[in-house]
């Protein structure tokens, strides 16, 4: 099984919606690092897993999104919390709207907030 993997970091403001978060539910800004982990078992004609070209363009485009946002503001968490969990799920889904290539089998997202947690989701694409 072949890998490629992209990152980047960027600032958002968030506050957690769940009953009794203490201070996580005052808005509050993280420096969060998104990794995403593309795989399949094939490259393509080029020797290429995934063009890396195309995924940090991708990666980029949905990271400018969030960048200095407060993230309870955006739609796709309207009605949730927003989590680090539930952002990793967020960005997936976004990825796997923009980066088609067929030797891509599945993709793992890792959002780091600051230095001291993560969260990941993964699945086939």
């Amino acid at each position: 099984m072949y890998s490629t993997t992209v990152l980047t970091d960027f600032v958002a403001q968030h506050y957690l919606t769940v009953p009794n978060p203490g201070p996580e539910g005052d808005p509050h800004s993280h420096h969060y690092e998104v990794e995403l982990c593309f795989r399949g078992p094939e490259l393509n004609e080029f020797d290429y897993l995934v063009d890396i070209d195309d995924a940090e363009a991708a990666l980029s485009e949905i990271v400018d999104r969030y960048r200095d946002t407060m993230l309870n503001d955006r739609l796709e968490f309207d009605g949730d919390n927003p989590s680090v969990e539930r952002f990793a799920k967020v960005i997936f889904e976004q990825v796997t709207d923009a980066v088609g290539d067929d030797t891509v089998t599945e993709l793992r997202v890792t959002v780091w907030e600051d230095d001291e947690a993560a969260a990941s989701y993964d699945a086939a694409v």
